[in-house]
């Protein structure tokens, strides 16, 4: 899989032209705050001067983890497909939030441990990885397979906006694998309490997860540590990511879990972060310390840490408000305004 092909966002000359249009609304200077940080993003993204967002995707990645039956989560492994069933319903927080804010939700089944729930995209590669404390999480192939199932949903999408989400008991612990083999930081930083973990489940949690790391260090490469670390819907995730800043899609991370989605598409090809628009910063512990290694600055701070793409959808209309702003509001010349002196 060759990513080199990919094309960058970089355009010469415009973030200065979009800055510039920014500056001279009527308004101070810098009175939108970032606002209009957004805004230049979004047009730096799209390559244009005017942005605009059009049939935003949610896509809900969905699987199951082999770390799950070592006990590292507070929920059995049954919620995953119960709760794939709930989004499909419209019960979940998740399906509430796309309805209310006119996103088209998908739910993309990756791997499962149940049969394909009626209603959901099938991109399924085995029910549930392999426990990743004893080998790797999956195959190279499997890795391999996961991540051109995420380009080709891309692929079928329509719009430009692609809104991550995820759905899997026990991919907080990938995320953390992942997160402490693409940093480095100490495995105890890269941890938190996922759904609800005491003080006793934290402690078999980085148990477990120092097995996962020890066994599988020899993974090193991006696509490698992919395999040995990480979930059938993070790795699709990643391929999704990666597609869609290939297209110039805007990205929109939700919470942890996403995040290491997004860091493991900039590990495979860097420069995807450009497209990246972090939602929010979520309460599971480690996230912070994350965005900050990555230089992310979130939208919202709501002390979140459901998941599901939950504070993507909620962080949503700021983007299009970030458009109209830049594409409607006036200048001081073309509204006969004074500026300063």
């Amino acid at each position: 899989m060759n990513f080199s092909e990919l094309p960058v966002l970089a355009e010469p000359g415009l973030a200065a032209r979009v800055q510039h249009a920014i500056d001279h609304k009527t308004k101070p200077l810098g009175a939108l705050g970032r606002v209009e940080a957004l805004a230049l993003q979004l047009a730096l993204i799209q390559g244009v001067e005017r942005p605009a967002l059009r049939e935003p995707q949610l896509v809900v990645f969905a699987a199951d983890h082999g770390l799950s039956r070592r006990g590292v989560s507070a929920y059995p492994r049954e919620v995953t497909p119960q709760m794939v069933a709930n989004m499909l319903a419209g019960g979940a927080a998740v399906s509430v939030l796309a309805r209310q804010q006119g996103l088209a939700l998908t739910i993309a089944d990756c791997g499962v441990d149940a049969p394909l729930a009626d209603g959901a995209v099938d991109l399924r590669i085995a029910p549930g990885t392999a426990d990743a404390s004893i080998g790797p999480a999956m195959t190279g192939e499997q890795a391999g397979r996961a991540l051109r199932n995420g380009m080709a949903l891309v692929e079928r999408l329509p719009g430009n906006a692609l809104l991550l989400g995820e759905m899997g008991i026990g991919n907080t612990s990938s995320a953390s694998l992942l997160m402490q083999r693409l940093t480095g930081l100490p495995l105890v930083d890269c941890v938190g309490r996922g759904t609800g973990l005491d003080d006793a489940g934290v402690a078999r949690k980085l148990a477990v997860l120092g097995e996962a790391l020890a066994v599988n260090a020899g993974a090193q490469a991006p696509l490698q540590i992919a395999a040995a670390l990480g979930g059938f819907e993070i790795v699709t995730m990643a391929g999704s990511v990666i597609a869609a800043a290939a297209q110039r899609r805007v990205v929109v991370v939700d919470g942890f879990i996403t995040t290491a989605a997004v860091a493991l598409a900039e590990a495979l090809r860097p420069g995807v972060l450009a497209a990246c628009v972090f939602a929010h910063c979520s309460a599971e512990g480690p996230h912070a310390r994350w965005l900050q290694q990555l230089g992310a600055r979130p939208l919202l701070d709501l002390d979140l840490r459901l998941g599901e793409g939950s504070g993507a959808a909620l962080a949503w209309p700021l983007l299009p408000a970030a458009c109209a702003l830049l594409a409607d509001m006036a200048s001081f010349e073309s509204a006969g305004v004074s500026n300063r002196d």
